[in-house]
């Protein structure tokens, strides 16, 4: 896929001003789209939109699910304006006005959807029924297993399915269908909850879109253990046949973020049935998933492409990342397929970390468009391929940095770097220590030949390090930074697109 000549922001959802503890779909996430706009960007970047785990720190790449949708982003003023909810349930929410306490947002956020939905159900909604009825025959391949795996994971108090009773964990039909009758009148509102999320999507895609602006998504390569898509597909999954556990886990090598590596612990893929032949079941699931992906997002970058190629697999019982090996993926071949079933497939490849010729090769016979990190650029070497100087392929997005780095600030007047670091970052520059560095950067990623150029939202405010979205091997405290309400954006729109007119993006 060709990319013309563009920019755009990074922000998630949850990081957006608002009345209710994190941003949502609702009015905060339209105010954003018209900024952009005005800015004159072409794309928002958010992180996934899948549901959060309050046990592994509501990290959006940790989910138990890879098709629903988190239900912390539906808009509380939207339900108001359909009639679901009173005026009065809508005042005095207590939340941080710079930081998410999502497990006080989740309890209020879930007393409001179930009065929603008693309301749904008592008053008479029949176009908006029909639409749920219509959205649950449609999305039936997956929803009916997130719905009672959800329940499942609550009575057994733990979302390791492998450690519930077994004839619900193996899938015995008998079993399901008991559960699936006992359990009929909280399916009904997990499923209103997602008619919902995926309804007001929809609304803040076309607003979104009819203003010029193209949303990217972001999909993991890799599912939790702990999820609806592992309990109801063990079959693509590398899962002992006995006992259900994984043989080995995911995760990458030790790199610029961690001297072990990253022990992420995902199950893995069974992409082939034999040597040489592909598993038929992992396939299948992929299609429905970027089919998924495709409805969502204009745009979709893929975390860990270099997975495709080759992955990173680590014996289940090792504790670091260190032991693992490096192990064939699908490649070309999977791509070819879903191309062949699915036609165009926008998406972005994330082919960062330790990249080896046969990754870049890959990208390139897909014509997919890599990342380039300007804070991995400045260690000496003028051959160093994220200086902007060596990009030979123009068909490339480059960050200042991504959410798994540090803010510009923070990392340049951090500890992160050294002051050699600095004086390459002053000389390719040719600027003094005084001028604002994220600026500076900003704009050397705007005068780039990259087609498209992706900025944090925290670089375009100039903030510190307690601004970041994430620190790679870190499991809790991350994910919450959030902008404050107070914080006037106007001067950053202006000096955005005065440099987004300059660089014809």
């Amino acid at each position: 896929m060709k990319l013309s000549r563009s920019s755009g922001v990074l922000a998630h959802i949850t990081s957006l001003p608002g009345a209710f503890g994190s941003g949502t779909l609702g009015a905060e996430a339209r105010h954003f789209v018209d900024w952009l706009a005005g800015g004159g960007q072409s794309y928002w970047q958010v992180l996934p939109v899948n549901p959060v785990f309050d046990h592994l720190g509501f990290s959006p790449y940790a989910s138990s699910s890879a098709f629903a949708g988190n239900e912390l982003l539906i808009s509380p003023e939207t339900l108001h304006r359909q009639g679901l909810l009173p005026a009065e349930v809508l005042a005095g929410f207590p939340a941080n006005d710079e930081s998410n306490d999502f497990a006080l947002i989740q309890n209020h956020r879930w007393s409001l959807l179930r009065q929603a939905f008693q309301t749904f159900q008592k008053a008479d909604h029949r176009a908006e029924n029909e639409a749920w009825q219509s959205f649950c025959r449609d999305n039936r391949f997956w929803l009916d297993d997130y719905c009672l795996y959800t329940l499942l994971s609550q009575h057994h108090r733990t979302h390791l399915w492998l450690e519930w009773e077994t004839n619900l964990a193996r899938r015995h039909p008998d079993a399901l269908a008991e559960w699936r009758r006992k359990l009929a009148a909280d399916i009904e509102l997990l499923k209103f909850v997602q008619f919902q999320f995926f309804s007001q999507w929809r609304e803040l895609k076309s607003y979104a879109n009819a203003r010029g602006v193209r949303i990217i998504g972001d999909i993991p390569i890799y599912v939790s253990l702990e999820s609806a898509d592992c309990w109801s597909h063990p079959e693509i999954f590398r899962l002992d046949p006995r006992t259900g556990k994984p043989d080995a886990v995911s995760g990458v090598p030790p790199d610029y973020f961690s001297s072990t590596g990253q022990r992420w612990g995902n199950p893995l893929y069974r992409w082939f049935e034999r040597p040489g032949q592909t598993n038929g079941p992992t396939l299948d699931w992929w299609q429905q998933r970027l089919r998924h992906q495709l409805m969502l997002f204009d745009l979709t970058r893929i975390d860990h492409f270099r997975g495709f190629e080759s992955y990173w697999a680590i014996p289940a019982d090792a504790p670091t990342a260190v032991t693992g090996s490096w192990q064939k993926g699908p490649g070309q071949e999977f791509f070819r397929e879903m191309k062949r079933r699915l036609g165009s497939l926008p998406l972005i490849a994330e082919d960062l970390g330790i990249i080896t010729d046969e990754v870049r090769e890959l990208c390139d016979q897909l014509e997919l468009p890599g990342m380039k990190i300007l804070q991995f650029a400045f260690d000496g070497d003028p051959r160093n391929p994220y200086l902007p100087h060596n990009f030979s392929n123009p068909n490339c997005v480059v960050y200042t940095g991504t959410h798994d780095n540090n803010t510009t600030c923070g990392w340049f007047y951090g500890d992160e770097i050294d002051d050699r670091i600095r004086k390459n970052v002053h000389d390719y520059l040719g600027c003094d220590q005084e001028q604002e560095i994220h600026w500076q950067l900003i704009r050397l990623a705007l005068a780039s030949t990259a087609a498209l150029v992706i900025t944090p939202l925290q670089d375009l405010c100039g903030l510190d390090y307690l601004c970041r979205m994430n620190t790679p091997g870190k499991c809790q405290g991350n994910w919450r930074w959030r902008l404050s309400a107070s914080r006037s954006l106007d001067d950053v729109q202006r000096r955005l697109l005065q440099l987004t007119r300059l660089f014809n993006r």
